[in-house]
């Protein structure tokens, strides 16, 4: 009997020492990735959001050995390629390029396929961008304390890149800090918004930086004000909403990674870490500045939390205000 208790326990010592290597072995994948990985777009070629996920994408092909090719699925308002991404395989080879659109999307569009919040994982923030409140070069609105007034007296005509877009719940904020009335004229996208206020059909646009960068620099729109705490480094005399009056005007179009839900935890933590390691080379910060962006790396929990945060906030306005998706 007693030899037999000491072969037992003996037995158990060995299991003990043995299942937690066996399980760690189980769960990391330690030669992630071992195959090439899709990098959804949910939008455009050409984009904003496909210019920096392929950035993101060549320079970790680099990195790992392993192509991340870029696959542009856009349409439903970003909603199709999100589709794809979440009833993919939960094993870290499918990735989604997240934006502000998919935090206001779930408000917007309560009836999806699929939960953007459930059924996808935030892996890692890579950049954000703020808007850019710009109005013709020959109007008289010259600060955003001119624009709320002549807004709360008189009707002005804003543009954006369509209901619901980041330009426009931008511009919906606004109304509501300002106690403000626009007539809002939704686009099919930023440029021809910007070609009809620089001439002169609609009165303001709420502009995604980097789509309105190039006409500020070129004399062809005055800037207002950037929607962020700091003066950009490209755009140093325009001041932000926070020195304006408006701190609560404070928006951020960011883009990051988002995967299965079910994605192993290990793999989760290898994308945020190689993504927040590449932000830290000064070359590809400099590229990401010069495209009107700047890096802002969050991993996993943090950028859960922020995700989830920016779904909330942007629940208030878009139900407050009455917006609805074209």
């Amino acid at each position: 009997m007693h030899r037999f208790l000491v072969r037992l326990l003996a037995g158990l010592s060995v299991a003990l020492l043995v299942t937690p290597v066996l399980g760690q072995s189980a769960a990391a994948p330690v030669d992630y990735p071992s195959k090439p990985i899709r990098y959804v777009v949910p939008f455009a070629a050409g984009g904003l959001t496909d210019i920096m996920a392929r950035l993101v994408g060549h320079q970790l092909s680099e990195d790992w050995r392993k192509p991340v090719v870029v696959d542009n699925k856009p349409g439903g308002n970003a909603n199709i390629g999100a589709d794809q991404v979440a009833k993919a395989p939960a094993d870290g080879y499918t990735w989604l390029a997240v934006t502000l659109t998919h935090a206001a999307n779930v408000t917007l569009f309560p009836k999806l396929p699929f939960n953007m919040q459930k059924d996808l994982v935030p892996v890692a923030r890579i950049a954000s961008s703020p808007m850019l409140v710009v109005v013709p070069m020959n109007s008289p609105i010259k600060s955003m304390k001119d624009l709320a007034e002549v807004a709360r007296h008189g009707k002005l005509n804003a543009g954006s890149s369509g209901n619901g877009t980041p330009p426009h719940l931008t511009l919906a904020l606004f109304e509501d800090l300002a106690k403000a009335d626009l007539t809002h004229i939704p686009y099919k996208g930023g440029a021809p918004s910007l070609t009809d206020l620089i001439g002169g059909q609609i009165d303001v646009v709420f502009s995604n930086f980097p789509e309105s960068l190039q006409y500020v620099k070129g004399g062809k729109l005055r800037a207002l004000a950037v929607t962020a705490r700091e003066r950009h480094p490209l755009l140093p005399g325009v001041p932000t909403v926070v020195e304006s009056g408006f701190p609560d005007l404070i928006v951020e179009n960011w883009t990051g990674v988002m995967m299965p839900a079910g994605t192993p935890r290990p793999v989760q933590e290898k994308v945020g870490a190689s993504v927040a390691k590449m932000l830290e080379s000064k070359d590809i910060r400099d590229r990401i500045t010069a495209a009107g962006f700047t890096p802002a790396p969050q991993a996993n929990a943090a950028f859960t939390e922020y995700f989830n945060g920016e779904v909330s906030r942007w629940a208030r306005v878009i139900v407050d205000k009455q917006i609805r998706a074209e």
